[in-house]
């Protein structure tokens, strides 16, 4: 039995003729920051959807915990690229959807967020508007109503991708703080490949669709990760970027 807490073995996905995923196979342990990275279109947010449910598999199997990983169950809590914020409920409002879609009474769902709000760096704004807010606090909040649902492991699809790039940095930066006081399991998925190295424990680099796993890396960097300038980091950073432009021909 499997030791990870996620395990993908040889996912294949197509739609109608084009093959989208060739063959994917890849783990995340507990506690481990694991990111995706891979060209545009080679099928990264498909196997988010295979995860969540919104999307079947043609071949291949995913395993949770060392079990098969059943329709219905969802052990993911899943934050996607945009904050999703909904404009017309407050923050309060906003970060307690999750747990209300999942039945819970929004009173209790309020007395639940609400002790997180000042960790989260939003102690004030709980009466606030989503347009009232800067795009970091925006995802500092969506990540708060992702995180509350209180799942095994979370997805990240590019959640700053959106963001300026010193708005980016900093969150990325707070992130590794949430991620390492919290011992979160995450995978994210990303086109910055700095992001990737300052943020993971391993990296999965796909292949051009149909998507294949071309390297696993690991990353030996001491935490917290302040200097991204070093000749280690430069040195993964220039590694990953060689692959992803010039990846080895297939034999």
């Amino acid at each position: 039995m499997s030791a990870a807490r996620l395990e993908l073995r040889h996912l294949h996905k197509r739609f109608g003729d084009l093959d989208v995923l060739a063959d994917i196979s890849l783990s995340v342990q507990p506690g481990e920051f694991v990111s995706i990275l891979g060209p545009s279109g080679a099928g990264k947010s498909t196997i988010f959807k295979l995860l969540t449910g919104g999307l079947r598999p043609d071949g291949g199997e995913i395993f949770f915990d060392g079990v098969a990983l059943a329709e219905e169950t969802q052990p993911f809590a899943f934050m996607p690229q945009r904050d999703a914020l909904m404009p017309w409920r407050r923050i309060i409002d906003n970060t307690t959807l999750g747990l209300e879609v999942q039945g819970m009474a929004r009173q209790q769902a309020r007395e639940r967020v609400a002790p997180l709000f000042a960790e989260f760096g939003l102690d004030g704004f709980e009466q606030h508007y989503p347009a009232q807010l800067s795009g970091g606090m925006r995802q500092r909040a969506a990540l708060l109503r992702t995180v509350v649902q209180d799942r095994a492991m979370l997805l990240l699809d590019e959640p700053f991708g959106a963001l300026d790039a010193l708005t980016r940095s900093g969150m990325q930066r707070w992130l590794e703080t949430m991620w390492e006081h919290h011992n979160w399991t995450a995978l994210l998925i990303t086109h910055d490949v700095r992001e990737a190295v300052f943020l993971s424990d391993r990296i999965y680099v796909l292949t051009e669709r149909p998507a294949r796993v071309l390297r696993e890396i690991t990353v030996p960097l001491p935490r917290p990760r302040r200097d991204l300038a070093s000749p280690q980091a430069s040195a993964i950073e220039a590694d990953l970027l060689e692959t992803l432009l010039n990846p080895p021909s297939e034999t």
